[in-house]
């Protein structure tokens, strides 16, 4: 029997994910539907994060404990992590705001300071967002001098001392996660609590999540939340067309969501 190249890949991504899989399925895999089926099962230390859009409530407790774990100045319009409010109208129009990253919370349904009636509301959700630590950073492509790099493990950090403030990486990131710190006058970032998760701590979004919304571990350790949810949840990613290969994972994902 004869095989192609391509015939022998298909068969590998079988064997990888110990499933039987109709070759026909696999044509149509979307790269964040790849990811959930192999990355579990790499034996490569990775952190990932998941979300769960339908657990958020928008109360901002995560914002506000980021910037003050972080110490990114809390009244700035900067943050590390913020969380967006999605209402799609019954004429179909969608608003989209995250008013001071949503650190104060949402208390009222005013969706770019527009009072809304009820009736008019054909559905609304809150979208938390941060820093997608992707495989293949376009950020760490653009740096010049090297000061944004990957670690081993997977996270996306900044050197401070190295960085020189060219902008390339801000404007780089399709996630616009990146921002001038107003203090250090460097580029800034989340970095999943790095000091903290290297400690076996969790990061301080987590940590500040009464809903459970939020949750960081290894992706290819067995006793993770986050391995658990990937190997057994479908699951999204945001703008997976840049092939950044994010490695911020979403339950329940709508898609009015950009």
């Amino acid at each position: 029997m004869n095989l192609s190249r391509r015939e022998l890949l298909k068969m590998g991504l079988v064997a990888v994910c110990g499933t039987v899989i109709p070759l026909s399925a696999l044509e149509i895999l979307t790269p964040e539907a790849a990811a959930s089926l192999i990355h579990p099962f790499s034996k490569k230390k990775r952190w990932a994060f998941v979300v769960d859009t339908t657990k958020c409530v928008g109360c901002g407790m995560c914002a506000k404990a980021c910037k003050l774990e972080n110490e990114v100045p809390f009244d700035t319009e900067v943050q590390r992590t913020w969380i967006e409010r999605y209402v799609q109208l019954k004429d179909g129009k969608v608003i989209i705001d995250s008013p001071q990253g949503a650190r104060y919370g949402y208390t009222k349904n005013d969706p770019q300071g527009k009072e809304i009636k009820d009736s008019e509301v054909a559905k609304g959700l809150f979208v938390p967002k941060l820093c997608n630590q992707c495989e293949k950073p376009s950020c760490v492509q653009v740096c010049p001098v090297g000061a944004t790099y990957k670690t081993e493990d997977g996270v996306v950090l900044v050197d401070r001392g190295w960085c020189i403030g060219c902008g390339y990486c801000i404007t780089n990131c399709p996630y616009f996660a990146r921002f001038f710190h107003p203090i250090t006058n460097t580029a800034d970032k989340c970095t999943f609590c790095y000091h903290r998760i290297t400690k076996g701590l969790n990061t301080a979004c987590v940590d500040s999540c009464a809903f459970g919304a939020r949750k960081c571990g290894l992706i290819n350790d067995p006793e993770s939340e986050v391995f658990k949810i990937l190997s057994t949840e479908r699951v999204s990613v945001l703008k997976p067309e840049y092939g950044n290969e994010p490695h911020v994972f979403y339950i329940g994902l709508d898609h009015i969501v950009r």
